[in-house]
Parts: C-alpha cells; structure tokens; sequence
C-alpha cells in the first residue's frame, strides 16, 4: 500500500460529482481494474471513475465473451479493487442476466455494494428500465450502458458499431432518454458514431461516458490491457499509453492529461 504522502490530495469521488463534472465541463476519467495492484497504480494517478468491468471474463479468464462471468467473479474482483483505492468512485457490472429480474438484480447489486462498489452498472434498456427503477427506489445508484452492449453479441452477431442508420439512432436516443428517466445517474455509450454520441451527451442531464463514442461524451473510459498495450484485439478506439507514460503509473496519468486535455480521443479513435 502507497503511503499516504504518495497519494493525491482529493476528496473521494461521489455518485451526484458526475454531474457536477458534467455541468462544468470538467472530463470524467475512467478504466477498468481487476485486482488491487493496478487499483493502487490507478489511485496514484488521480483518475475519477474504476469499473469492475465484466470484460474481466475475456481479459483475465480467457474466455472468448463476457457471457461466463458469474456474480461471484464480479464480487471477487470488486472486493479486490476496493482493497486498493480511495478516492476513485468504484462502478461494478451486473453480470449475464444477473438483472433478468428486480429481484435478481437487487441481490447482486447488494453483494456488489457490500464489496465495495458505490455504483452497479446495467447493458440495455427495454425490460431493463424496470430493473433501473427497482434498484434506484432502494438506494442503489446505477449507471447504464447502450450502444454495443456485448452481453448481447450472441443476438448482435458480434462486436459492431451500432446506431449508424436512422432508425437506430433513433432509437438509441429514446433509450438514453428512458434510462435516465429511470433513474441512471451515467450512461456508457460504447462503439456507436460520434454525432449521435454528442446529440445524446447534449439531450441528458446526466454524464455520459464513452468508449468508442468520440470526443464529445462527458468521459472516456477504456478496459485496461488495452490502455497498456496488452490486448489481444485492437479496436480502432484504443490507444495504447504504456509507451508515452513509461510506467503502468505514468501510462494512467498520461491517459488522464490526455482525457481531461480533450486530446482523446482524437478522430482516429472514432466511429462516423
């Protein structure tokens, strides 16, 4: 564990921070994180947002989707994660159909909770929103998550850019309108074009975070193999940051000089 004199001088961030940030103009700085070592590299680098990302199933287990990541895991990681951090605020997904229900999803998310997490974070909407509301009613902050959604990339046929016809940022805009009338606090908008990403960043009150969405979310956030160069895919909306920051430390704080400076993602990152 760092020493405290190691560690930046800020207030933890809280869940209604995000739209304060939102309000200012200020960049919601985010990345994945699995385990307390990173965590504790993350902390150091004053970043604002960690999420226990279900990519955990594909990144540390090896699977070839989300799919087979159980509640346990997530609980697990999220524990581990917390033992590392103090001010970041800590997200954790609901795993595959661990929301079905309001009941299922009230029991996980509370396990999540106890583990640490401050925040549960839900794929879609649809039948989600009652999940949304549910949990909200009962004092569990959640932060939803549409575009490419990839606990469904069994019905999307795999990982692709959504929303690009009109009828499908149509509707994409009407799910970002509901789920934050549902009661989400943030939404993740992940691999969809980068207008309809700002549209729908300029319609909420609530901060979007986007990965694959362009320059104009309120957030950036990024699973973190692939912020250090070491995924085995290379979506076009990464960028590897270990080599300009020349340390797992330097390559979070790089990452966040680059959010926060609006120098990513740059066009290269994003989708038409």
């Amino acid at each position: 564990m760092y020493a405290d004199s190691e560690l930046p001088a800020r207030k933890p961030v809280t869940v209604p921070q995000l739209r304060r940030m939102k309000a200012d103009g200020a960049r919601i700085v985010a990345v994945t994180a699995y385990d307390a070592g990173f965590a504790r590299e993350i902390e150091a680098a004053g970043l604002d947002v960690v999420l226990v990302g279900d990519s955990l199933g594909m990144v540390v287990q090896g699977h070839a989707s989300t799919l087979p990541v159980t509640v346990d895991d997530m609980a697990y990681h999220t524990a581990c994660v917390a033992r590392g951090l103090r001010t970041p605020l800590l997200m954790a997904d609901l795993p595959f159909q661990a929301d079905a229900t309001p009941a299922r999803a009230l029991d996980a998310a509370t396990r999540l909770l106890q583990a640490g997490a401050g925040m549960v974070k839900i794929e879609g909407a649809g039948p989600k929103l009652e999940v949304i509301r549910f949990l909200v009613e009962r004092e569990i902050p959640v932060c939803a998550h549409l575009g490419l959604t990839p606990q469904s990339v069994l019905r999307l046929g795999g990982y692709k850019v959504q929303g690009r016809e009109a009828a499908a940022a149509e509707r994409l805009r009407a799910d970002a309108r509901a789920v934050a009338q549902a009661g989400a606090e943030a939404l993740v908008l992940e691999c969809v074009p980068t207008p309809l990403a700002a549209a729908i960043t300029g319609e909420l009150a609530i901060a979007t975070i986007g990965i694959g969405a362009g320059a104009d979310c309120d957030g950036q956030v990024l699973v973190l193999h692939d912020l250090l160069g070491l995924g085995a895919r290379r979506p076009k909306f990464v960028k590897d940051f270990l080599g300009e920051g020349g340390s797992v430390r330097g390559a979070f704080a790089a990452y966040a000089e680059a959010v926060r400076g609006r120098r990513f993602p740059a066009a290269e990152h994003a989708y038409d």
